[in-house]
């Protein structure tokens, strides 16, 4: 009989076990469009845009590192210490531990637990205790015991805290990946930005050995009755104004440099970096590589930005705490057994009349809370949706951000060659106002406000080709880099700990 009723009991819990309370989680929908607006049509003239192709299907598949496009290798090594040597993927990354750790704490909850005591006192009860047999007596006890207690998990209570540990486990994974990537595209704009200052600092050394040149000649002509005095100060004043510019670029060149010793994890002050000019014969051009970045379709990005990810999962974490704060309207069911030894005298401790147990089941109901447990689930209600419409915020600015750099890209495209028919235009000019200046037929004005001009629309094309590059980068990090939601951690992995 005994036996029949723990098995129907035993039936009864398992049967109660596979009832989960709260809403399954379904992911919320997203409107994606079919393209991007910015993306070129199939039947446009391939000269119409170099920067970026639609990607193939094969593209969807793992890629190398991102940043191999651009072949630099000077590059690919700062890159590849990123990863583990950033103080702030060193941070996301114990983040994730943590998130980990708290995942597989949940899991525990789902096996029984055991204590174990052992114990001695000696007591003494007052000898002015009246009508108490031990009274001015020093008795010492030995104690030994167990305890074993397990929650079934009748209404999923514990499998949706589960579930929720793991969803944030996975988001935590994904924000690694995302401060992984942040970094690392910070590090390629602001080595592609030092080159572009590089860049400038040999155009102005250039332009400031025009400028000897000119000053030299123009110094000459005066001392030969040719020249005005005036000349020869219009002269010296643009030579010392363009080493003054010259000197400006070594705090930005100085900032860029110590930017990247930070981000690579070294300290600025012992940390030195020599790069080649942007646009430097023989050195890497980053600008040739923008036709090898390919651009997914927009429903990929979904599973190729990690922040959307991590978003998403997050979701789903605050749909499995709804399910928590539902289960809090049902009974708790503990089963708990205790056994041990205890005596008084340790000759007779291990002795078996020296055994005590206890074991029987307690259950727990909140019966009245005055709305405590609902407004607990309104609240992880309310959660949800603020976590869904920040996941669809994050997508909407994730597609506003692929859309700008595209537009960015095609933009400084178009301008950085009407920029450089400028320069080619200036510097014809530059040269027929210079003969014609050594010809007398001029003064030297305007042969410096034409100099003036070469140098300003040589800057220009520069910090456009620079701009270029920042746009390049931006779009890689817009559009997830190389990562995938296939990354993530599993539910057995975020599990267990290492």
């Amino acid at each position: 009989m005994r036996a029949s009723v723990i098995s129907a009991g035993l039936l009864t819990i398992s049967a109660l076990g596979g009832c989960t309370v709260g809403p399954d989680y379904v992911r919320p929908e997203i409107p994606v469009p079919v393209a991007y607006k910015s993306q070129m049509p199939p039947d446009a003239p391939a000269s119409a845009s170099q920067d970026w192709k639609p990607a193939q299907p094969a593209d969807a598949k793992p890629r190398a590192p991102w940043w191999e496009v651009y072949g630099d290798p000077q590059l690919n090594a700062l890159e590849e210490r990123v990863a583990t040597a950033n103080q702030t993927v060193a941070a996301a990354a114990a983040r994730f531990r943590g998130a980990r750790a708290a995942a597989a704490q949940a899991r525990s909850a789902y096996f029984p637990t055991v204590t174990a005591n052992a114990a001695f006192n000696q007591s003494r009860v007052s000898s002015n205790v009246l009508y108490k047999s031990s009274a001015g007596v020093t008795v010492p006890d030995y104690l030994i015991d167990a305890q074993i207690s397990w929650e079934p998990d009748l209404w999923g209570r514990i499998s949706r805290a589960v579930e929720g540990g793991r969803a944030e486990a996975q988001a935590s994974a994904a924000d690694l990946q995302s401060a992984i990537l942040s970094m690392q595209t910070e590090l390629a704009t602001n080595y592609f930005d030092l080159r572009g200052t590089v860049e400038e600092e040999r155009l102005l050394q250039a332009t400031l050995q025009a400028y000897e040149k000119a000053l030299a000649l123009t110094r000459d002509r005066f001392a030969g009755g040719v020249a005005a005095e005036s000349d020869v100060a219009q002269a010296e004043e643009q030579l010392r104004a363009t080493q003054a510019q010259l000197i400006d670029l070594e705090t930005t060149r100085a900032s860029l440099v110590n930017a990247i010793a930070i981000l690579v994890g070294e300290n600025p002050s012992s940390f030195t970096l020599d790069v080649a000019p942007l646009n430097e014969a023989h050195s890497p051009q980053p600008s040739a590589a923008l036709a090898a970045l390919p651009l997914n379709v927009p429903s990929a990005l979904l599973e190729r930005r990690p922040d959307i990810a991590a978003a998403e999962r997050r979701v789903a974490e605050a749909n499995a705490r709804v399910g928590v704060a539902t289960a809090a309207f049902f009974p708790n069911l503990l089963l708990a057994a205790t056994g041990g030894l205890e005596a008084t005298h340790f000759s007779s401790w291990l002795e078996a009349p020296s055994r005590f147990w206890s074991l029987g089941p307690q259950l727990a109901l909140t019966v009245l809370d005055f709305g405590g447990r609902a407004a607990a689930r309104d609240a992880a209600r309310a959660a949800y949706d603020e976590n869904v419409a920040d996941y669809r915020q994050t997508v909407l600015t994730a597609f506003g951000q692929v859309e700008d750099n595209l537009n960015a890209l095609d933009v400084l495209r178009r301008e950085s060659e009407a920029q450089r028919d400028a320069v080619d235009a200036a510097q014809r000019a530059l040269g027929k106002v210079s003969n014609r200046y050594e010809n007398g037929a001029i003064t030297y004005l305007s042969v410096v406000v034409t100099q003036a001009i070469v140098l300003s629309d040589q800057r220009t094309a520069v910090r456009i080709e620079r701009r270029r590059m920042a746009a390049s980068v931006a779009l890689v990090k817009a559009l997830g880099g190389g990562w995938t939601t296939a990354q993530l951690p599993s539910t057995e992995e975020v599990s267990r700990r290492d």
